[in-house]
């Protein structure tokens, strides 16, 4: 996608003289990026804090991206700042240590249980997890969202591999912007999407839906009919069963 002409204008000024007031407007022009950033992102801003927070957090990422942007690459700078954007937020959210002891904790289970489970039956049941993790499924439920809201579900999201990282945004995307750092990562895609294969149709769709068409979970919770909650809980399913499917698939 080109940059409209006005912020084509505005760039090429900035790359000509990098004031200190042209980069004042290029901070204004996007600082709307920020808000919308903000409110595509599964977090809720831990006590202390509130959403005016995670949004002075997303400025770290808006001035880097301003000063890592390269015009002459063609990309639009929206699509540029998302993911730095979201990374500063995340950054500064680790830093309060938002998820409790407890809560890495339950995380740990389910992670250690998804693989078990998937090692020992060769595909994964929420039955079976709960089974594993000896908890009900009130408690189960509780640790799906825990696990959305942990993962914190950003176009920046990134399964470690053996031999390196792969962008979720890569993979959902429709290859026009943002893939061009992916094409020698061929064998590591592979292994993502045949990953995802691996997953309902329920959890695929909340995937697509989320990192792709950049739905917030109230939006695709209409869209499905189902609540806000079980949106979540789908789709903190969905991340710890491919994280569990792509490190046994590893090991």
């Amino acid at each position: 996608m080109s940059l409209e002409a006005s912020d084509a204008e505005l760039w090429e000024e900035y790359a000509r003289s990098p004031t200190p007031a042209c980069r004042e407007r290029i901070v204004k022009r996007y600082l709307p990026l920020i808000k919308y950033v903000v409110g595509r992102m599964t977090v809720t801003p831990p006590p202390g804090l509130d959403y005016e927070d995670l949004w002075s957090f997303g400025i770290f990422g808006l001035l880097d991206a301003i000063e890592r942007f390269d015009l002459s690459k063609g990309f639009s700078f929206r699509t540029f700042a998302v993911p730095r954007i979201r990374g500063a937020v995340l950054d500064e959210l680790r830093k309060c240590d938002w998820v409790s002891r407890t809560g890495r904790e339950k995380l740990q289970r389910l992670n250690r249980a998804s693989e078990k489970v998937l090692r020992d039956r060769g595909r994964l049941r929420d039955d079976w997890v709960m089974e594993e993790m000896g908890v009900d499924e009130k408690a189960y439920r509780e640790v799906l969202e825990l696990s959305s809201r942990s993962y914190v579900a950003s176009l920046d999201e990134v399964m470690e591999l053996e031999d390196g990282e792969v962008s979720l945004e890569g993979i959902l995307s429709d290859g026009r912007e943002g893939a061009v750092e992916l094409l020698d990562r061929e064998d590591e895609l592979k292994r993502v999407v045949d990953a995802m294969k691996q997953l309902p149709e329920r959890e695929v769709q909340v995937l697509s839906l989320y990192y792709y068409e950049g739905l917030a979970l109230k939006e695709i919770g209409r869209v499905l009919g189902v609540t806000e909650s079980r949106v979540s809980q789908i789709h903190g399913r969905a991340l710890s069963a491919l994280r569990a499917i792509l490190r046994v698939n590893v090991g």
